[in-house]
Formats: structure tokens, C-alpha cells, sequence
């Protein structure tokens, strides 16, 4: 399900390059433009044999690169290399034909997070339930209709009825990620908002639910491959 965009030692590396303050002030001066080496030690105030270590160091990572001046060869400019800084969080990436929500009883949490699936992304989405209740909690529907959220499933479903092989399986409470095991391809320990059942509760699973989709949407294509298509 993942895989490295940039191998893990050039993450690494620019990393280290970044932590050192100085050097990440370096980065920040040259992200709207290019500087001078000089430019970058008068607004650094620091010596130049000081100023060219850390731009060395920055070099040799990746981040930045130094380029002739057409119009004065004698001068050069520190430009930032573009893109050198996208990498750097988590380089893990999937790929789904569809993203189904699982919970317990399928009448809060994994509706919920259907719902929010379906607006942010076209891939498609589902929600079941290990052990579905009769409807779904009145807490969920409540804080839907708060947000402006449509929820896209009427009632609770089992996962016998739902479940595809090649479906990625998010288990949004701990024990649904209990029933399922090595069945869950992703796990959310969400807080069980019904526990409580006050508005607060369903508002804060709202809320973690929805950065967790957020978070995940960057790292899933907006929709199915050509191949998981014809699938």
C-alpha cells in the first residue's frame, strides 16, 4: 500500500541540514527569490567564510543551488531548488479502488467519515459495521446536519455486506481494529462519541475525523486508476 517518493537518507539528509537556525534562516530568505552570497551574509550578519559552510551544507543536500549571473559572471546568486522542501514530511502514498469505514455498530464514526470521504474525494467509499445497530445515532445525524453534512448511508450495514477484497478498510474505533486484525489496512483510534452522547463528543469525533481526512486525501489519487477501473 506505500511507498518512498524520496528515498529515505535524502530525506534524511535535508533534515539535518534544516536543523540547524541558521541555516533554516538561510532557506526562508530564499524562498520568495534568489540572494547574493554577500546579500545573504549582510542579512544574515555573519562571516562569509561562516555563511559559505552553511551554504555548502545546504548544497550538498539538495536544497539549494548556486547559479552564474548572466549579466555579471563575476557574481552568482543562492537560488533554492524547487520543490526540495515538498519531500520532506511522510513519503508514504496509497492506492484504492475504494475507502471503507468500519466501525462497531456503523452509526456514528464510520458513517460519518463516508460522508466526509464523499465530499473531499471522488474515490468511492462505504461504511460498515463489525456488529451494526438498528439506525444511525441521533448524536451523528445531529452533528451532520450542524456541519452541513450529508450522510450518505440511511442505515447501518454489516461488513459481510459491504467488504471487497480490494477495498482499503480504515477501522475508526478500537474495537472494530480488534475484530478485524490484519483485515484493517489503516487504523483511527477515534474516541466513541455515543459513550458521552452530548454534542461536544459527536463535535470533537467530528472534528478528528475530519483532519484525519484531510491528512489522508493527500496521500490517495482523487480517483481510481485506469486499471482499478476495468477492475
Amino acid at each position: 500500500m506505500s511507498t518512498e517518493s524520496i528515498p529515505l537518507e535524502v530525506r534524511a539528509a535535508r533534515h539535518a541540514a534544516l536543523a540547524d537556525p541558521l541555516r533554516l534562516r538561510v532557506v526562508d530568505l530564499l524562498t520568495l527569490g534568489d540572494l547574493t552570497p554577500t546579500e545573504l551574509q549582510d542579512a544574515l550578519l555573519v562571516p562569509s567564510n561562516l555563511l559559505a559552510h552553511h551554504v555548502k551544507v545546504l548544497e550538498s543536500s539538495g536544497l539549494v543551488r548556486r547559479v552564474r549571473s548572466e549579466a555579471d559572471k563575476r557574481r552568482s546568486y543562492v537560488s533554492l531548488v524547487p520543490e526540495s522542501l515538498d519531500g520532506l514530511g511522510p513519503s508514504t502514498t496509497a492506492a484504492a479502488r475504494r475507502v471503507v469505514f468500519v466501525c462497531t455498530a456503523n452509526s456514528a464514526r464510520s458513517p460519518l467519515a463516508e460522508a466526509l470521504w464523499a465530499e473531499r474525494s471522488e474515490l468511492p467509499t462505504a461504511s460498515a459495521g463489525t456488529k451494526p445497530g438498528a439506525a444511525i445515532a441521533a448524536g451523528a445525524a445531529a452533528v451532520a446536519q450542524r456541519h452541513g453534512l450529508r450522510l450518505v448511508s440511511e442505515h447501518p450495514r454489516g461488513i459481510a455486506d459491504v467488504l471487497e477484497p480490494d477495498d482499503l478498510v480504515i477501522t475508526v474505533c478500537d474495537a472494530a481494529r480488534d475484530e478485524l486484525g490484519e483485515r484493517s489496512d489503516l487504523h483511527w483510534s477515534i474516541p466513541d462519541p455515543a459513550r458521552l452522547g452530548d454534542d461536544a463528543a459527536f463535535d470533537a469525533a467530528f472534528d478528528e475525523i475530519t483532519r484525519r481526512i484531510e491528512r489522508l486525501a493527500t496521500y490517495l489519487p482523487t480517483s481510481p486508476t485506469t486499471a482499478q477501473k476495468g477492475a
